[in-house]
């Protein structure tokens, strides 16, 4: 039996590590770094950490109200009726959106109510218009009974006073938003945004406004990159376009550990004579260097470095496989350092496809395989985008990916794969 060639990184060295184990020693190595928290109006709360529980001051809703279009009754009077044996009710009131009604529903009354109306003294229940005919403008028919608290949202169904309404470390969506408005909420307390500097490194890059010379390249990564951050929740800091001087490379990542809480690198992660990633790293405060080359395809070459409690993150140049690292390894981590907890991180979004052709794949290597989604009658269909790592339209084109696990060695057309979309 043939044993199987080792994994190597760039120099021919063995020890590739395995992406979960990677993500395994970033996180077990980030300190749990408490931010500053800040009070902020709530219409600016959207996708920001709370930083405490948030305790509901009253109920919601604050009285009982109607979840239908009908008529407030005391559910006793319509038991038993239907369409060959109506029961017969007498309108002696109306109730009207924005006030409390007047007097009370008693035996054989009620009062004409809209959705989200008051519920009347007396009453119980609410009987839908669709189960009554009109006899008159004083008295309905019904053909159809309800029980008691048929129709009706009772004071604090939705929330109670004291209760938790959000706990500390949960990422605001819109609908959180609106619980907290509901509870008459104008302000909340967050944690101040992660700040995160990015340098883009390379004698041979420029400024994407530029027209580069031959040889030169416009600078993508900065851009993806930071957009991503942002997505994350982060406030950006661009340190800009950076030598490969050892002198100017290592006094900007320096600063950068100095003044943000996360900071990325692109482009000098690559093991060659002009990158200096790892030796930056090895010069700031400790641990240093954690990885230095994971078995994912693209994405290889990544570094992931801590200087104190500050993460260093050298992805690689090319920007399909810088994405690639961010995806894996920087999101969770800014995650963690932005306080939000674990359990709340929300699942990612995905779809069932089939593939529709062959994928080949190394053992002892996670496969990252970006596609197109079709939808056939019955299910998606998901089309391999093929390119290299520096190829950007592959992203741009691509509807997701999927994950070839390392001891699979590649998918037969046909399969069955789990997309992670792109949004």
């Amino acid at each position: 039996m043939i044993k199987p060639e080792p994994l190597r990184d760039m120099l021919g060295r063995e020890g590739l590590t395995p992406v979960s184990e990677a993500q395994t020693i970033l996180l077990d190595h980030l300190t749990p770094v408490v931010l500053a928290s800040e009070t902020v109006p709530l219409a600016e709360g959207l996708d920001r950490i709370t930083s405490e529980d948030i305790i509901a001051p009253e109920n919601l809703p604050p009285c009982d109200r109607s979840t239908m279009d009908g008529f407030a009754v005391i559910a006793a009077d319509t038991f038993g009726a239907s369409q060959s044996l109506p029961a017969y009710l007498n309108v002696v009131g109306e109730v009207f959106m924005g006030d409390e009604p007047d007097g009370k529903v008693s035996r054989g009354s009620c009062y004409k109510i809209p959705t989200g109306g008051v519920m009347p003294k007396g009453a119980d229940a609410v009987v839908m218009f669709e189960h009554t005919v009109p006899i008159d403008e004083k008295m309905i028919e019904l053909v159809k009974g309800v029980g008691s608290g048929s129709n009706i949202i009772r004071q604090g169904d939705d929330i109670r006073q004291g209760q938790r309404a959000l706990s500390a470390g949960r990422l605001l969506r819109p609908q959180d938003l609106g619980l907290l408005a509901g509870l008459g909420i104008s302000t909340v307390a967050v944690y101040r945004k992660i700040s995160v500097g990015i340098i883009s490194t390379g004698d041979e890059i420029v400024d994407y406004t530029k027209l580069p010379a031959p040889g030169e390249i416009r600078n993508i990564n900065t851009v993806t990159i930071s957009s991503q951050a942002k997505r994350c929740g982060a406030d950006v800091i661009d340190y800009g376009i950076v030598s490969d001087s050892e002198e100017e490379f290592y006094s900007t990542v320096a600063r950068a550990v100095n003044e943000t809480d996360l900071v990325l690198f692109s482009g000098g992660s690559s093991v060659g004579m002009r990158d200096l990633g790892e030796d930056a790293i090895k010069q700031l405060e400790l641990p240093g260097v954690l990885v230095h080359g994971v078995a994912l395809k693209p994405g290889k070459p990544v570094i992931i470095g801590l200087s104190g409690n500050t993460p260093i993150f050298g992805l690689p140049g090319h920007p399909v496989s810088a994405l690639n690292c961010f995806e894996f390894f920087v999101k969770p981590a800014i995650q963690i350092i932005s306080g939000l907890e674990r359990n709340e991180s929300f699942p990612e979004a995905t779809v069932s496809a089939r593939l529709m052709r062959n994928i080949n794949s190394a053992a002892g290597r996670l496969d990252v395989i970006r596609v197109q989604l079709s939808c056939d009658v019955d299910d998606y269909q998901a089309h391999p985008i093929l390119g290299k790592s520096g190829a950007i339209s592959t992203l741009s084109r691509a509807h997701g990916y999927f994950i070839i696990a390392e001891d699979i060695q590649g998918l037969e057309t046909g399969s069955l794969v789990k997309v992670y979309l792109y949004l």
